[in-house]
């Protein structure tokens, strides 16, 4: 009863009449003020800025022209090796040679210019008629550029066109210490790839099934930005990439820049 007696006296008080009524306390006003700054600007952010959406799809660095595996026209026993994997051959180089019954020799010749990607024949084997020997990236000229290629889920493909900005990750080039390699995307297949086409193009049936391992992908073609101040002769994000040069059958991610749209379109119908 105490308290509500001086409650009464206070509100019946006439020197209590002329004093300011506060509405908000300085705190509530700077709190206002900063959700009315960051109001405004995500409305102007939804207006002028922009969303890039990206497509990511795993591949590899190639020449592009594909593969071809060498078979033995013979059954024997191979007696030399001529040739080394990493190593450039020409057409109709001697790779492998092999001792057939009768005692004389045959020999293995590449088909077209390339560079040997693996090496199945070793001395002392013995072959039958068609068993692999090697197999062969062709590549007409020694300073052909790289290529990559991608494979994208088949859901990502009809967004894909020549042109789009592609980033590739080398898991030989950490990304924290040499940044992404810069590609264009030059042509996208009309249709998706079967493990036995991949397979025949890379001349590898582990990377057929690793690409091929969800499904039917899409083969994306990219051309490699080139610049003459990295050692890799590429362009990178950072100013000299790795110190090294790029191999061909080098694994890499690829993260296809495809749309910049604005924010406030997602609310349109």
């Amino acid at each position: 009863m105490q308290f509500r007696q001086q409650a009464l006296t206070k509100l019946q008080s006439p020197e209590e009449l002329d004093l300011p009524v506060r509405l908000a306390r300085p705190r509530g006003l700077l709190t206002l003020a900063v959700t009315l700054a960051a109001m405004a600007a995500g409305a102007l952010w939804a207006v002028t800025g922009y969303v890039t959406s990206t497509v990511a799809a795993p591949g590899i660095l190639t020449y592009g022209q594909g593969s071809y595996v060498l078979q033995s026209p013979v059954a024997g026993q191979v007696t030399a090796v001529l040739a080394q994997e990493g190593q450039r051959v020409e057409a109709d180089a001697p790779l492998v040679r092999v001792r057939i019954a009768h005692g004389g020799t045959d020999t293995v010749r590449a088909i077209a210019a390339g560079r040997v990607t693996s090496l199945t024949a070793a001395i002392g084997a013995v072959v039958t008629t068609g068993s692999d020997v090697a197999t062969v990236e062709r590549a007409a000229h020694p300073h052909d550029p790289l290529l990559a290629v991608l494979y994208v889920p088949a859901s990502g493909g009809p967004s894909l066109a020549p042109g789009q900005p592609v980033d590739l990750s080398l898991p030989s080039a950490p990304e924290q210490t040499y940044g992404v390699l810069h590609g264009t995307v030059k042509a996208v297949g009309r249709g998706t790839q079967s493990r036995r086409q991949i397979a025949a193009f890379l001349g590898d049936p582990q990377l057929a099934e690793q690409f091929s391992h969800d499904g039917q992908p899409v083969a994306v073609l990219v051309t490699l930005r080139t610049s003459h101040r990295t050692t890799s002769g590429y362009a990178w994000s950072s100013p000299s990439g790795p110190p090294f040069t790029l191999t061909s059958m080098t694994p890499a991610n690829g993260s296809v820049r495809v749309a910049r749209q604005h924010p406030a379109q997602w609310l349109l119908p």
